[in-house]
């Protein structure tokens, strides 16, 4: 790691502004269950873990399809990115192809609409959050702005990734009837 990215200065500004989109995030999700609040508590009793699902992801859309084989891929790829010494050329390979499958994600995530009658839900903010935040982390990284380029992706890695995974699991959703329901 550079000596650039051991620097402390501006971790309060950052933390602060972290934990402000995180909260609006969360505003965000709330706001979006809040109409099937009732339904995701009665479903909640009932899950038991169990193996994966093959027929339930048979019969999933194409897009959903890509969006979850693409999403568990890049949370995988993502997680080996975070432990691995950064700067090498795997790193560079492997973040070029982790880009891409979270920019899958994040376009598969456009023709997922039943959450809002077919309409975009608020959770399509992130998408577009992601596909903002993408590029400048990646611009970042080749003006050699490693602080600016951490931050970023570990947004994206975390938020992008950890956030949607909880709501992806919410009761009676896709995930939740994969592996739980």
């Amino acid at each position: 790691m550079s000596h650039i990215s051991q620097t402390n200065s501006g971790r309060g500004a950052y933390a602060l502004r972290t934990l402000v989109v995180y909260g609006v995030i969360t505003a965000l999700v709330l706001i979006a269950i809040r109409p099937v609040a009732n339904g995701i508590g009665h479903l909640s009793h009932r899950g038991h873990l169990h193996g994966f699902d093959g027929h339930l992801f048979a019969g999933l859309s194409l897009a959903i399809k890509i969006h979850i084989v693409a999403a568990v891929t890049a949370l995988g790829l993502g997680g080996a990115l975070m432990i691995i010494r950064k700067g090498r050329i795997f790193h560079r390979t492997a973040g070029w192809v982790w880009v891409s499958l979270v920019t899958v994600v994040a376009g598969s995530s456009l023709f997922i609409r039943g959450l809002n009658g077919g309409n975009l839900s608020v959770l399509h903010l992130i998408t577009g959050w992601v596909l903002i935040i993408s590029p400048i982390a990646v611009l970042a990284a080749k003006r050699h702005q490693v602080v600016r380029h951490r931050r970023a992706m570990m947004g994206l890695f975390f938020g992008g990734f950890f956030f949607n995974a909880f709501v992806a699991f919410i009761p009676g959703r896709t995930m939740w009837q994969l592996f739980l329901g």
